[in-house]
């Protein structure tokens, strides 16, 4: 039997690290161990497992961890790290062209399933259009594992702003890759085919973003982008305790979210 938290309920972290290493150097370990999440979805961890001092998990307190790197060196990659041990890990989602960038990694605990996934860019045509592929594939996908595994949690970075609201100059953006209006479609969709976007069930108020750019002192401005998510199947709802930001974690240009569900 599965055990997390007292209150029975499981605690997910999902955070674009923008290099593991690199957020190593710079305290995610102490910061880790003082928000004592059950799972920890990571994206862009740019990282083989080899190349990683996984002991430092281990230590905080994560002995089940878990790495699907790309094959190639120094990019992108998923990960989990997990306080206690699932039932089962699907490393990738069988079709090819995803898995080799090393972008889903999913872990079902009892009737739960959490996945780590980091949605692809667009910023060349080619990546747009790989991103559109990845977006369309990926909604046949989530469709089809839902028959099996109908209480699924999507956590991550998805590269998307879904409204206005949740990007700090909808006007300028418009025509920029992460709120293109084929982009911002396919999120809405992707929510009607019977997800929540955790963060806005429970916050509707704007200037709520996860990640900014490092020019112009834009985190300092708070001129961000929400483009990390929780998304939870609504098979869920009555099951979703609270889903937060916490913006003040900075080992990254993005910075986590949190998200309680009962177990």
């Amino acid at each position: 039997m599965v055990i997390f938290s007292k209150n029975l309920s499981m605690n997910i972290v999902s955070y674009n690290v923008n290099g593991i290493r690199a957020a190593l150097n710079k305290g995610f370990i102490d910061w880790l161990t003082s928000v004592n999440p059950d799972v920890v979805c990571l994206q862009e961890t740019k990282a083989q497992k080899e190349q990683v001092d996984v002991e430092a998990f281990e230590k905080a307190g994560y002995p089940f961890h878990y790495w699907f790197s790309a094959e190639k060196k120094g990019y992108s990659g998923v990960a989990l790290l997990c306080k206690a041990e699932p039932d089962h890990i699907e490393y990738g989602t069988g079709i090819d062209y995803m898995d080799n960038e090393g972008r889903n990694i999913r872990a079902d605990f009892g009737d739960l399933s959490v996945m780590s996934m980091y949605l692809p860019s667009g910023t060349n045509l080619d990546r747009l259009e790989f991103k559109l592929t990845y977006m369309a594939d990926f909604q046949k996908y989530a469709n089809a594992l839902r028959n099996d595994r109908p209480n699924l949690i999507v956590c991550g970075d998805y590269n998307i702003c879904h409204e206005a609201i949740d990007i700090h100059d909808p006007v300028r953006n418009k025509n920029v890759s992460g709120f293109l209006p084929v982009e911002r479609e396919w999120i809405g969709n992707f929510m009607n085919s019977g997800f929540i976007d955790s963060f806005r069930h429970f916050n509707k108020e704007p200037h709520n973003y996860t990640w900014w750019s490092y020019r112009a002192n834009a985190r300092a401005n708070n001129k961000g982008w929400r483009l990390d998510y929780g998304m939870v199947a609504n098979s869920l709802e009555s099951r979703l305790k609270r889903s937060v930001i916490l913006s003040e974690a900075k080992h990254s240009d993005h910075c986590p979210i949190l998200l309680e569900v009962e177990k």
